[in-house]
C-alpha cells in the first residue's frame, strides 16, 4: 500500500518535538500500583453526581463500562452517543472518548490489558467482531441480563483480586462469559463469516497489531506478508474469512481512523496531518480521505466541530 510515491522529510512541526498537540494517552489508574502482573482490573462507581472527562485514549488497554444506573453523553471517535442505564460502554485500545455523566449512580468499569484481551478474544470470531470499534449496548428492555452482567462483573472483581488458587483460570473464565453476553446483547452483524477458522483470526490479529506499528511507514502489502512469514494469497483470504474485508482496505481503515482523531481533537493543519500520516503530498491526502469518508478533510473537520 503507497500513499503516494516515495515519501520525504516531513515538516518539522508535524513530527518529533516539534509536533502540536493531540489526544492525551492515559494510563490506568490502579490502586495498587507495585502489582505489576495484573491484567484485569475492576473499579467501582457510586454516588459521583456529575461528572466529566475531557477525550483521551487508553493506549496499553481495552475498557468495558456497565452503567448500572445513570445517564449521559459519551464522546466516541468525536460522535456524541447518548447513554442511560443500565447499558454497556465499549472502549477498544487507542479509542478516543470523553463521558459527561449527567447523573453517575453506579458504574462499574472492566479494564483488560491489551496482549490479554488478543489472547481472550482469539478464543471467539465474535469478540474481534465485538471490539473492532466502539459501541453502547443498551440493556434497558432487557433487565435480566442487566442483572445477570451486573452479577458476572461483581464475579469478576472477586475472583481478579482474590489470590486464590486457579485464579487465572477463574478470572479468564468469567470474562470470557462477560464478553459472550455483551456479544450476544449487541446483536451484532452476522454478514462476516462466523465459522471463520482460528488460524484465520490469529493470522488477521497479528496482521491488525503490524498495522498498527507500521501504518504510518507507507510499506507495501507484500512487506506485511513478509513479516508475518505468508504469501499474499494467504493474507487476502484469511482477512476475507476473519475480518469481511481486503487487507489494503483494513490499512486504509486505520489510516482514516487516525486522521479522523487528528482533524477533531489535534490543531495540526491539513498538510501536517498528511505528513504526519505518511503522504508525500497532502493533494494526494486529501483525494484519499475523500474518497474513503465522502468528504474532504478541510469539511469534516468543520462539520465535526461544530
Amino acid at each position: 500500500m503507497a500513499h503516494g510515491g516515495m515519501i520525504g522529510k516531513p515538516p518539522r512541526k508535524a513530527t518529533g518535538e516539534n509536533r502540536l498537540s493531540t489526544v492525551p494517552k492515559v494510563r490506568l489508574y490502579v490502586e495498587q500500583p507495585e502489582e505489576e502482573n495484573w491484567f484485569v482490573h475492576v473499579g467501582h462507581v457510586t454516588e459521583r453526581g456529575r461528572w466529566r472527562t475531557e477525550p483521551h485514549a487508553h493506549p496499553a488497554y481495552g475498557q468495558l463500562i456497565f452503567v448500572r444506573q445513570g445517564r449521559g453523553v459519551m464522546n466516541l471517535e468525536g460522535r456524541s452517543v447518548p447513554f442511560e442505564g443500565p447499558c454497556a460502554l465499549l472502549v477498544p485500545t487507542e479509542c478516543i472518548h470523553g463521558l459527561d455523566y449527567e447523573i453517575d449512580v453506579d458504574r462499574w468499569v472492566v479494564t483488560i490489558e491489551v496482549s490479554y484481551l488478543t489472547q481472550v478474544n482469539a478464543k471467539l470470531h465474535e469478540f474481534i467482531v465485538l471490539w473492532s470499534s466502539p459501541r453502547m449496548i443498551p440493556f434497558v428492555h432487557s433487565a435480566e441480563v442487566a442483572d445477570e452482567f451486573h452479577a458476572l462483573i461483581q464475579r469478576l472483581k472477586r475472583e481478579a483480586e482474590s489470590g486464590s488458587v486457579g485464579q487465572v483460570a477463574g478470572t479468564e473464565a468469567l470474562l470470557t462469559m462477560l464478553l459472550l453476553t455483551a456479544v450476544r446483547q449487541a446483536r451484532l452483524d452476522q454478514s462476516v463469516n462466523d465459522a471463520a477458522p482460528r488460524p484465520d483470526v490469529r493470522l488477521v490479529e497479528r496482521f491488525r497489531k503490524l498495522i498498527e506499528e507500521h501504518y504510518r511507514n507507507n510499506l507495501p502489502l507484500k512487506e506485511y506478508a513478509s513479516m508475518l512469514a505468508v504469501s499474499l494469497v494467504q493474507l487476502r483470504a484469511a482477512c476475507a474469512a476473519a475480518a469481511g474485508k481486503s487487507p489494503t482496505k483494513m490499512i486504509h481503515a486505520r489510516i482514516i481512523t487516525e486522521a479522523k482523531r487528528e482533524l477533531i481533537f489535534g490543531d495540526m493543519s491539513v498538510e501536517q496531518i498528511a505528513f504526519w500520516l505518511g503522504f508525500a503530498d497532502a493533494a494526494y491526502f486529501t483525494r484519499f480521505f475523500r474518497r474513503e469518508v465522502g468528504q474532504a478533510p478541510s469539511q469534516f473537520r468543520s462539520e465535526a466541530r461544530r
